[in-house]
């Protein structure tokens, strides 16, 4: 018997979960004989069969709609643009997050770290980006890429972010299995260390990797916070997470406020 394509899909992200046949069962209130036979292509399942199952294996909404194709079944999430009608109280939204944390630098990205929004105090990340990088922004190349020796404005503990933030992706890579993510670990992780990194000897703090930014004003230390849509139906608002950035003491808070209101390395 040949093997159906939805079964293939569910199977792969059972897997990918690190489930068995009756983990999954149980979760979805079915049994493990039911599991098999979808799999292996020997039982057709239901439209909601399917949409409980991705549910249980934690399934993306893109990918929720390519298994619902492969049972042949009609796309169940709308994928819709930021600009498009639909999602114009969700722009807002994003709107004014972004608006409201300045003079604090915030980003909007989508499922590949791409930039899709930014407010005007992130300018102080991007001053001296090479232009090529700024075509199609994406959080990982503009944060690992080592960048001119001479910059004013850089990463101080270059190192134990590029750490952090390839660990980060590569679970991201083995939770998703998507490729185009993969292809950018592959790009960035070749990335070399700039000589002017440096361990973070600092006291310890709440936060594992601060991120340390040497500017004209002083050393500049912040973490971040990320946000996302609580409750998407649709696969655009999934896909979207906004990251905010705090400062960690005095000096950088009142650097961070002189910046923004002097325009600073602020672009438009």
């Amino acid at each position: 018997m040949q093997e159906s394509p939805a079964g293939t899909l569910l199977r792969e992200w059972r897997q990918r979960r690190r489930l068995s046949q009756l983990d999954l069962a149980l979760a979805a209130d079915s049994s493990a004989r039911h599991v098999s036979c979808i799999e292996t292509g020997k039982s057709q399942p239901s439209r909601a069969m399917v949409l409980k199952l991705c549910d249980v294996l934690e399934v993306p909404l893109r990918e929720r709609n390519t298994v619902l194709l492969a049972a042949g079944y009609a796309p169940e999430y709308r994928e819709s643009s930021l600009d498009d009608v639909q999602l114009t109280a969700a722009r807002a939204a994003l709107d004014t997050m972004l608006t409201a944390h300045e003079p604090y630098p915030a980003i909007a990205v989508d499922r590949y770290w791409n930039v899709v929004a930014t407010n005007r105090a992130m300018g102080l990340f991007s001053g001296e980006v090479d232009e090529q990088l700024m075509e199609r922004p994406n959080v990982y190349r503009l944060a690992l890429h080592p960048g001119p020796p001479d910059a004013t404005t850089r990463m101080i503990n270059h190192g134990q972010v590029r750490d952090f933030l390839l660990e980060r992706l590569l679970r991201q890579v083995r939770a998703t299995g998507e490729p185009i993510l993969r292809e950018l670990y592959d790009e960035v992780s070749r990335y070399p260390v700039p000589a002017h990194t440096e361990p973070d000897p600092g006291a310890p703090t709440p936060f594992a990797v601060p991120l340390r930014i040497a500017t004209p004003m002083g050393e500049l230390r912040m973490f971040s916070t990320m946000v996302t849509f609580g409750a998407p139906s649709d696969v655009t608002l999934a896909e979207l997470a906004i990251e905010l950035f705090y400062p960690m003491d005095e000096l950088t808070a009142d650097a961070l406020r002189t910046l923004f209101t002097a325009g600073a390395g602020i672009r438009p």
